[in-house]
């Protein structure tokens, strides 16, 4: 059985997703003291659990690259596989380039972020059904935790580590659901 366009998309996208969630989970088990309120989500990617964070991440951005070229000729979106594969690229800069590198980490982290949100909001044009108002609230949250906390430098009293994951969070749910919409794709072609 061959699978093509969208739903090796939704493969990689899902299976990226996954995998990175995971292993994210278990390099905050396995930091020493880590605290998702105060530590930063990047925080994981020095230190004892770098080469689980970073290759992780690094995978993502690849997986998320793979998606968007087999996707170029079934998304009916050229601006949707556009977008993942720059959230691609960023995720793997994430990971190429750890905290400690200073402005190449932050400049790629704040693309991932940004790029995510702005990537769930588009994807509503190509969605149909319930799903689509779902996708636009997860990235205007994502985009809006963003803007609150670079924009008004704030945290709203969840620590840098809690704001960051009301920026992230919402886009990782997005990409799971994304991802699954597309593997449900039986025709190839964007439904």
């Amino acid at each position: 059985m061959k699978i093509q366009g969208n739903r090796l998309a939704g493969i990689l996208i899902a299976f990226g997703m996954v995998q990175f969630m995971m292993l994210m989970l278990l390099a905050e088990i396995l930091y020493p003291h880590y605290s998702v309120s105060t530590n930063y989500i990047s925080d994981l990617g020095v230190g004892s659990t770098a080469i689980l964070f970073n290759t992780s991440i690094m995978l993502l951005g690849v997986l998320l690259i793979l998606a968007a070229y087999v996707s170029k000729e079934t998304l009916k979106s050229r601006s949707m596989w556009i977008l993942i594969a720059i959230v691609g690229v960023a995720a793997f800069g994430v990971g190429a380039f750890p905290e400690t590198t200073g402005i190449p980490h932050y400049t790629f982290a704040l693309i991932a972020f940004g790029g995510g949100a702005i990537t769930a909001i588009n994807s509503a044009r190509i969605l149909k059904g319930l799903i689509r108002p779902l996708v636009v609230l997860l990235g205007v949250i994502s985009l809006a935790a963003l803007i609150i906390a670079v924009v008004f430098h704030t945290t709203l009293g969840l620590g840098n580590g809690g704001m960051e994951r009301m920026i992230a969070y919402p886009v990782f749910l997005w990409t799971l659901l994304f991802g699954g919409y597309l593997l449900g794709d039986k025709s190839g072609k964007q439904t």
